[in-house]
């Protein structure tokens, strides 16, 4: 049975992208810079292979992360935080470049805009690793990743009712990235130990606010990108949804049902933690991210699939497939109450039995799916074809 049907065939050859991008750092100084990076690249070389490379980028900084931070609570070389900001830097110059070269070679395709946010949405995981390892997060990393996620599945949820993704004056793809990158550069010359100090001590000026200043610098920056940009942003979100259902005259209940997947995935991780008698995010923090970004992607993956085949609103039960690996782990972690905190199964074998589980689910998702778009438009991923000239 494959993802994409005959409706979604003919929907995918009428499948134009809409998208508006409001920032002004990227207007006036990104764009610019971009639109002469793209020169570099031969006209030969497809878009989706240098989304590939610029994702690459960030599998490499995480890895930094494992290596030099295995649980990310100790400090890596001064180095390698200037690597990650690198990295990072260069994952955002591909990812922005890769639409440039569509339209420079004239390759423009539904499979592009695909693999574009399908490596995006992966990219929540990696580079939040890479920021635990420079902020010493330990088990917070998995909030990092959750502050990226709740944004971008919000985002695609509102592309798919709006059919044009808005990206306001101050969005996570620029001025964020660009902030994560800039503190990766500071973390080199200060020392990771920065962030591990009080926030009234490392920024003296807010020393006078209240709890804040007595928290950990990587905490308070935490709880202030969830007052102060996650909030505001998925209410962004949520309001122009409504307002299109509400245009349409449909049904909000059934828009809601497409978040569904998301919220019992974050409940299901933050269940097994909870119950967990090892402590998995603060043991095995790479593990745990990665597991969970897989199924995120799988889950954003199928959401983008169902708005480029113009699929009926509402839930995808396919989407739950991601989730069905969740109540053994955390069946596995109650059965340590009954074993004198000793589960059935080691769940280090649990987690990583959870990470090839995922893994194997994104990539027949994304090998499948890659197969019948490219059979449906007589294109190739990775090579520029005379059909797409």
């Amino acid at each position: 049975m494959g993802y994409v049907g005959s409706h979604g065939v003919a929907a995918l050859h009428r499948y134009k992208y809409s998208g508006v991008d409001h920032s002004y750092v990227a207007k006036y100084i990104l764009q610019p810079f971009w639109s002469r990076c793209v020169n570099f690249f031969p006209l030969w070389m497809p878009p989706n292979m240098i989304t590939l490379t610029g994702f690459l980028f960030l599998l490499i900084s995480a890895l930094l992360g494992y290596i030099y931070s295995p649980q990310l609570d100790s400090p890596p070389p001064r180095w390698v935080h200037f690597a990650h900001g690198l990295l990072l830097f260069l994952y955002q110059t591909f990812d922005a470049v890769d639409g440039k070269q569509a339209r420079r070679t004239n390759s423009s395709s539904p499979l592009g805009e695909l693999f574009d946010h399908g490596c995006d949405a992966l990219a929540c995981a990696f580079e939040a690793l890479a920021f635990g390892s420079t902020g010493m997060c330990g088990r917070y990393t998995f909030w990092f990743w959750v502050i990226s996620a709740v944004p971008f599945y919000c985002a695609t949820w509102e592309h798919y009712f709006t059919n044009t993704l808005i990206l306001p004056a101050i969005n996570g793809p620029t001025e964020g990235l660009m902030m994560i990158y800039l503190g990766h550069f500071f973390t080199a010359i200060v020392g990771a130990e920065w962030w591990a100090q009080q926030f009234g001590k490392s920024i003296p000026l807010f020393g006078w606010v209240p709890f804040l200043s007595e928290v950990p610098t990587f905490k308070a920056v935490l709880y202030l990108m969830i007052a102060f940009a996650v909030i505001p942003t998925v209410a962004f979100n949520v309001s122009n949804v409504y307002k299109v259902v509400q245009a349409r005259k449909g049904n909000m209940l059934l828009a809601l049902a497409m978040l569904y997947p998301f919220v019992v995935l974050l409940a299901g991780v933050l269940a097994w933690d909870y119950l967990s008698p090892s402590d998995i995010m603060s043991r095995y923090p790479h593990l745990v991210v990665v597991g969970t970004g897989l199924a995120f992607g799988f889950l954003v993956g199928r959401m983008i699939l169902a708005h480029l085949c113009d699929e009926p609103k509402g839930l995808k039960t396919n989407m739950c497939m991601s989730l069905l690996y969740l109540p053994f782990a955390i069946a596995n972690a109650l059965t340590a109450k009954l074993n004198d905190g000793i589960p059935l199964v080691d769940e280090f074998w649990v987690l990583l039995g959870y990470c090839i589980y995922t893994a194997g689910l994104y990539l027949h998702f994304a090998t499948a799916v890659i197969h019948e778009i490219t059979t449906a438009l007589g294109i190739y991923c990775f090579r520029i074809t005379r059909k797409e000239a």
